[in-house]
């Protein structure tokens, strides 16, 4: 009964950060984090009882989030007081959007995840905590020809860590590509769900088609292995952005 008291008290948050100095957003001990630095200043506002969140997604140390959804129970407080009381406290690279009532499951109702991944053509100095300098000339067109084969449902093992306790490895990709602008190149990718290190894996194996590493027809090959030594190395995190969530 309890719980459902809870869940009837459901308040769901909207938010934005920066995630360079964060290891991920889930919480573990000892390491600074992106749910921990939140749920240590709800606890604050909660006369220092423990409050828990639940979000929309883990990211990993150094990736940030354009739009990002958590939700937590019991908490009896106006949403709108509670958004300024929280980006009082909260450090500026956290900022909180919006806190309503709802009863949505801030992970397992998400339908759609988007991710973009930016890169540089050249070094600035203020540009480089979000983003990866690459001052290489890509091949756009063999990158988004890749992208086709990447498109529905397939099994990404390949492209994904092997030290995860997820149940499978099947994710179902609507939207893919790559653009090129002035100065830089950005990846976007929608699906139903996304496996640990999966975006970085793609944006690495696109990256060297588009530098002449590996051909566009290797693609399938490399979902056929599902094995994560068959794609390529990882890019780095500080590009990566959880840019859209949608319910």
């Amino acid at each position: 009964m309890s719980e459902i008291y809870a869940m009837l008290n459901r308040m769901l948050m909207e938010l934005s950060y920066s995630g360079e100095a964060y290891e991920g957003w889930q919480i573990q001990p000892d390491r600074k984090t992106v749910q921990g630095t939140i749920e240590k200043v709800l606890s604050k506002i909660n006369r220092n009882i423990s409050v828990s969140i639940t979000g929309c997604g883990r990211t990993d140390t150094g990736v940030h989030a354009h739009q990002y959804f958590a939700h937590f129970d019991g908490f009896d407080l106006d949403g709108e007081q509670l958004k300024y009381k929280m980006n009082k406290m909260l450090p500026p690279d956290i900022i909180i959007f919006a806190i309503y009532p709802s009863l949505l499951h801030a992970r397992f109702d998400a339908k759609r995840r988007t991710y973009k991944y930016f890169i540089s053509k050249e070094k600035k100095p203020f540009h480089f905590r979000h983003c990866w300098i690459l001052a290489r000339n890509l091949d756009v067109e063999k990158m988004n020809l890749s992208c086709q084969y990447l498109l529905g449902e397939h099994d990404f093992a390949s492209f994904a860590k092997g030290d995860t306790d997820v149940k499978t490895t099947l994710c179902e990709i609507y939207d893919i590509g790559w653009e090129e602008r002035e100065n830089e190149y950005i990846f976007t990718v929608c699906a139903n769900r996304f496996l640990r290190n999966m975006v970085r894996a793609m944006v690495g194996t696109t990256v060297d088609i588009g530098l002449g590493k590996i051909k566009t027809s290797e693609i399938p090959h490399i979902l056929a292995q599902k094995s994560r030594s068959s794609a390529s190395e990882s890019v780095p995190a500080q590009g990566l952005f959880l840019w859209k969530i949608e319910y």
